[in-house]
C-alpha cells in the first residue's frame, strides 16, 4: 500500500512540474506486439510507422514466463506524464515504465532505421548498423529514445530484433512502443524542405527590389508553413500553389512594411512597358496589378492619365488625373495635369479657372506653375497632339 501511494504521489508531481505540452502521447499509431521466441532464436518485428513529427519514443520490452500477464499497458502509464522530459529524469514515471511482472526467461535486443540492417541481424545476428542495442541479457526493459538517436534519423521506420538467450525454454515477449509528437514538427518542416521555399522565394519577379530581403523571406516561410502541412504543400496542385505564393507573399510584404518598394517595382515594370512603347501592356498591367488590388495611389492614377494622353483616351485621362487629385489634393502637379486633360476634352473654361487659381504658384522647388505648363504644351506638340486650344491657357498664363 506504502509503495502504490509513493508511485501515485511522484506521478502527480511530476504532472505538475511537467504540465506544459508541446506534443502529444500518440496512442493511436502506437504499438503493441507479442510473439513467442523458441530458445536460441532470432526474430524482427517492426514497429508501427513512427508519425511525422516524432521527436521521442518510448519503448518497454518485457519477457514473460509462458503464462504470465501485464498489469498494465505503457499506454496507460504514459498518460500520468505529460511529455518525454519525466521519463527522462527517472522519477516515478521512468520507475512505472517497466513492468511490474517479469519471468525470468532474458533476451538481448536493438533497434534498426534501415530494412537491410535489420534483415543481417536476423539472418547472422549483427548488430553494428543498429541504432540502439541491449547488450546485456534482461527480462524487462524500458527506455526513452530522444531525438539526438540515430533510431529517429529514417521516419516512419524501425524495427526491433530479438535474440533469446534461453537455452531450453521458449519465451513471450511484449513489445510496446509510444511516439512523442511535437506538435510544430508534426507539420513535417524540416530544416531541408524549408530550403525548397527559399527556391520559391527566388521566383518571385520583385523581391529583389525589396530593401529588407532577408527579413520578407523569413515572414514568407513562417507564413506559408503555419498555413500548411509539408504534405499538404507538395500535394497542392500547380495552380492552387502559385495562387497561395502569390498572396502569402503580398502578406509578407505588408507584414513586413516593404508595400512601397513592392509598389515601386510594380510601376517601374510598367514603366518598361511605356517605353518599349507597348502602351496598352502598360495601361493593363497598372489596372491589374495596381488599381484592381486597391493599392492605387494619385501617382499610379497620374502615370495612367499620362498614358491615355498620348494614346488620345481623353476622357478616360480626365477621370484617372480626377482621381490623383482627390487622392492627393496638395500636390499641384496632378491639378495641372487635370487642368490639361480638360483642354483635351474642349472644357476650357474650366481649365481657365483651374490655371487662374494656381498660375502664381510653383509646382516644386525649382519649377513654377507656368514653367510647367509651357513645358507640357511643348510636349504634347512633340506627340503630335493638337494643341491649338492652348493657346487660350497661354493668353492666361502671360
Amino acid at each position: 500500500m506504502n509503495k502504490l501511494l509513493y508511485l501515485v504521489s511522484a506521478l502527480l508531481l511530476s504532472t505538475s512540474f511537467f504540465g506544459q505540452k508541446d506534443g502529444f502521447w500518440d496512442k493511436e499509431r502506437a504499438t503493441t506486439k507479442e510473439i513467442k521466441l523458441s530458445a536460441g532464436k532470432r526474430t524482427l518485428i517492426k514497429a508501427e510507422d513512427l508519425p511525422v513529427g516524432t521527436t521521442e519514443f518510448v519503448y518497454r520490452i518485457t519477457v514473460l514466463d509462458e503464462n504470465q500477464k501485464l498489469t498494465s499497458s505503457l499506454v496507460s502509464v504514459l498518460k500520468a506524464i505529460p511529455d518525454p522530459t519525466g521519463i527522462s529524469q527517472g522519477t516515478a514515471g521512468a520507475i512505472h515504465l517497466t513492468s511490474a511482472i517479469s519471468g525470468d526467461d532474458k533476451c538481448t535486443f536493438a533497434l534498426f532505421q534501415e530494412a537491410n540492417a535489420a534483415n543481417l541481424f536476423l539472418k547472422e545476428g549483427k548488430t553494428d548498423r543498429a541504432c540502439w542495442e541491449q547488450k546485456e541479457k534482461v527480462n524487462k526493459d524500458a527506455k526513452l529514445i530522444s531525438s539526438s538517436s540515430l533510431c529517429l534519423t529514417n521516419l516512419p521506420n524501425l524495427w526491433f530484433g530479438f535474440e533469446s538467450q534461453n537455452w531450453v525454454m521458449n519465451q513471450k515477449i511484449v513489445l510496446e512502443v509510444v511516439p512523442w509528437v511535437d506538435y510544430k514538427a508534426s507539420r513535417g518542416w524540416t530544416k531541408q524542405n524549408k530550403k525548397e521555399l527559399e527556391t520559391e522565394i527566388a521566383r518571385l519577379d520583385f523581391v529583389s527590389s525589396l530593401s529588407k530581403k532577408e527579413i520578407f523571406s523569413g515572414e514568407f516561410i513562417d507564413l506559408l508553413i503555419g498555413k500548411y502541412k509539408y504534405k499538404e504543400f507538395k500535394d497542392l496542385l500547380l495552380s492552387e500553389k502559385a495562387n497561395s505564393i502569390q498572396n502569402l507573399a503580398i502578406q509578407a510584404v505588408q507584414n513586413t512594411k516593404q508595400m512601397n518598394d513592392f509598389l515601386e517595382f510594380k510601376r517601374k515594370t510598367a514603366w518598361d512597358f511605356y517605353k518599349k512603347n507597348q502602351h496598352q501592356k502598360a495601361i493593363d498591367y497598372i489596372l491589374k496589378e495596381i488599381v484592381d488590388n486597391k493599392w492605387a495611389q494619385a501617382k499610379d492614377y497620374s502615370a495612367l492619365g499620362d498614358i491615355y494622353i498620348e494614346t488620345k483616351q481623353f476622357v478616360k485621362a480626365k477621370e484617372s488625373y480626377f482621381k490623383a487629385t482627390q487622392l492627393d489634393n496638395n500636390q499641384l502637379w496632378y491639378q495641372l495635369k487635370y487642368a490639361n486633360s480638360l483642354v483635351f476634352n474642349e472644357d476650357i473654361s474650366q481649365a481657365k479657372e483651374i490655371h487662374k487659381k494656381y498660375k502664381s504658384n510653383n509646382i516644386d522647388v525649382k519649377t513654377s506653375w507656368i514653367q510647367q505648363a509651357k513645358f507640357d504644351i511643348d510636349f504634347y506638340k512633340s506627340k503630335g497632339l493638337n494643341v491649338d486650344d492652348f493657346k487660350k491657357i497661354l493668353r492666361i498664363l502671360e
